[in-house]
């Protein structure tokens, strides 16, 4: 495996984990930007991976999925998470304070969507 796939999944794991943990300390905010970005992450890795090029320069995690062909069922999951990137950060992303929109089943949902697609991106490059 290329060097720097290797170290998008490591990352891309971490984030997932941290965004875990995030959800233990009522940081739903932080929990939501750290799914969607350990899937950013993941799948640029796989793009890597897969295609032997660099991913595009894109933040868009519908964009990214898309070219790589993930499931209809998937793709929603790739929709739910893509507004975090900004919306749990930026107050006028988020039209009110992001810390105060977000919950834990929120957050739980946002991990667990992110968990739904590692899954898939892990049986297409065989990690």
């Amino acid at each position: 495996m290329r060097i720097e796939v290797e170290r998008l999944l490591k990352q891309a794991e971490r984030d997932l984990l941290n965004a875990t943990r995030n959800i233990d300390i009522d940081a739903y905010e932080v929990a939501a930007f750290l799914a969607a970005q350990a899937v950013e992450k993941y799948l640029k890795g796989a793009w890597i991976g897969l295609r032997d090029e660099a991913p595009p320069w894109t933040h868009s995690l519908t964009e990214l999925g898309d070219a790589l062909g993930v499931p209809t069922h998937l793709r929603s999951r790739l929709v739910y998470l893509n507004a975090d990137y900004t919306t749990a950060r930026y107050p006028d992303a988020a039209n009110g304070i992001p810390y105060e929109i977000y919950d834990r089943p929120t957050a739980e949902s946002k991990v667990a969507a992110a968990a739904e697609v590692f899954e898939w991106l892990r049986s297409q490059i065989h990690v």
